[in-house]
């Protein structure tokens, strides 16, 4: 059963609030933590699919775990959340929705570690393999595309969304439900509808406006190892 109050922000205890950020405003972040600061993407990454797989773990029950993967830094999250749920010995399985050469350098070097950790990887284009996986799913993770993309999905994309949220199982989007508009938080007509969010860094500008408490579902904001000088420096300094 869907098990989110749809009005519900969770902050983890004793973080500090930070402004809720652009679409822009993440890419720049991304930009000073990997060019002033030195952290390569590929940490961030880590960072933000470790920290996902550890809040999935706790609040969900025992079940089988589909992650719909895009060929983008989202889909890269997900093949790293894939990875930390294995470790925690959870029942996982990864659904990419595209194949292994048209993924971001970030995302590919993750999908070998996962292809070389035995995580079952299924290349799925078309709708009956995605719903034949779907079927079975208690816990659906949406790392299909993230804050940067603007318009409605479209193809297999358009097609795993509605397939995913036709399902009975709790679901969860990863930084932003795909189809959600990271600044005006309008929802395109194919757009995940999530009982949990969880979003990187800060929540997002969109995520107060229009339509968007209604596909959130609950909010969690989660840490990735950006240094707090960055951010106190682009958002309050």
């Amino acid at each position: 059963m869907n098990d989110a109050n749809p009005l519900s922000h969770r902050q983890p205890p004793d973080r500090r609030v930070l402004p809720a950020l652009t679409c822009d405003q993440v890419r720049l972040v991304d930009e000073i933590a990997i060019n002033t600061y030195g952290m390569p993407s590929i940490v961030l990454m880590e960072n933000a699919g470790r920290g996902a797989a550890e809040l999935i773990h706790q609040q969900s029950s025992e079940g089988k775990i589909i992650i719909l993967c895009g060929i983008g830094n989202n889909g890269g999250d997900g093949y790293v959340i894939g990875r930390h749920l294995q470790a925690l010995d959870r029942e996982v399985e990864i659904v990419s929705l595209s194949n292994q050469e048209r993924l971001s350098a970030e995302a590919r070097i993750n999908f070998q570690i996962a292809q070389k950790a035995k995580i079952p990887i299924t290349f799925s284009e078309t709708t009956q393999a995605i719903d034949a996986k779907l079927r079975d799913a208690q816990i659906i993770v949406d790392a299909m595309l993230g804050t940067g993309a603007k318009g409605s999905p479209r193809g297999i994309y358009e097609q795993a969304i509605f397939l995913a949220n036709e399902k009975t199982a709790t679901k969860y989007a990863i930084d932003i439900p795909t189809g959600l508009d990271c600044d005006s938080g309008l929802a395109n007509r194919a757009t995940f509808q999530a009982d949990h969010t969880l979003t990187f860094v800060a929540e997002k500008v969109g995520f107060k406006k229009n339509n968007a408490k209604e596909i959130l579902g609950v909010v969690h904001v989660l840490d990735i190892g950006v240094p707090r000088k960055l951010l106190d420096d682009l958002l309050i300094g």
